[in-house]
């Protein structure tokens, strides 16, 4: 099953044909075994660039930093023993094709990541259980100002990664049964058709189950939480020398089973 928003409405999705089924993807998450056997002779055609982030307005954004090892190494890290939790605030989320304002004397880099969307949520998930109380995975970019994010010591994570736009998501939620193994997802990115990064979440410190029972020992987790999973090596700010993204560039990133996003960069 693959779960976007269309014009404002929740939608599911069949190659290029969308049918509604509600106001809010966020509302219809926790009950995803209702939706069988429904009539699709009122899906309508649409565009990937119609629609809106799958999940408009998560209560919480929470994302994992080091998450790869050889990220860890690039950014002159040792490989964390527990999760590195940070937040992207929610105003920052946009959809799967968007435009994004750089920041003025700026260094902005692109970070891309698989994002676990929470479905039924709850406290105290076992990692056992956590693929139930998820409903499936889009793909993200946890965009991020260097300079902001870096200032003071210790440096904080959160404000600099949350920008207007910086946490383009989509296109679409899809659910773990459609994917040949959840925990092995491959995916990468491009500029302006340049490589930039690739990885597998088979290659996660600290897998999407262990995420999952992590927060939840401590957050309640709701439905349409998201969790940015992590980035693999080859971010701008460990190039030599040191790469950002500039205005009238594009940055497409994919992942196998899910699709891709475009994100282009303006002043």
């Amino acid at each position: 099953m693959r779960i976007g928003t269309l014009r404002g409405r929740a939608v599911l999705i069949d190659g290029e044909r969308a049918l509604d089924v509600g106001p809010s993807v966020r509302d219809l998450l926790p009950r995803l075994d209702s939706l069988s056997g429904l009539d699709w002779s009122d899906a309508a055609q649409f565009s990937v660039d119609e629609l809106s982030a799958p999940v408009t307005d998560p209560r919480q954004v929470f994302a994992i930093g080091l998450n790869y090892a050889p990220h860890a190494a690039e950014a002159g890290y040792t490989v964390p023993t527990e999760p590195m939790v940070f937040t992207k605030f929610p105003s920052s989320i946009t959809g799967p094709v968007s435009t994004v304002v750089l920041p003025p004397d700026g260094h902005t880099d692109w970070e891309v990541e698989v994002v676990a969307v929470v479905g039924r949520g709850g406290r105290d998930i076992a990692e056992s259980a956590a693929w139930d109380a998820l409903a499936g995975v889009t793909l993200g970019q946890d965009l991020s100002e260097r300079l902001l994010q870096l200032a003071g010591r210790p440096a904080q994570f959160s404000l600099g990664k949350s920008f207007a736009g910086f946490a383009p998501i989509g296109p679409w939620i899809v659910t773990p049964d459609e994917l040949d193994d959840p925990d092995d997802i491959a995916f990468s990115s491009t500029l302006d058709g340049a490589p930039l990064q690739s990885g597998r979440t088979a290659d996660l410190i600290f897998p999407i189950p262990r995420l999952v029972a992590h927060l939840s020992a401590v957050c309640e987790l709701f439905p349409g939480d998201l969790i940015f999973t992590g980035t693999p090596e080859g971010i701008g700010n460990r190039l030599d020398p040191p790469r950002f993204l500039l205005p009238g560039e594009t940055l497409v990133s994919r992942a196998e089973g899910i699709g891709e996003i475009t994100q282009r960069f303006s002043t």
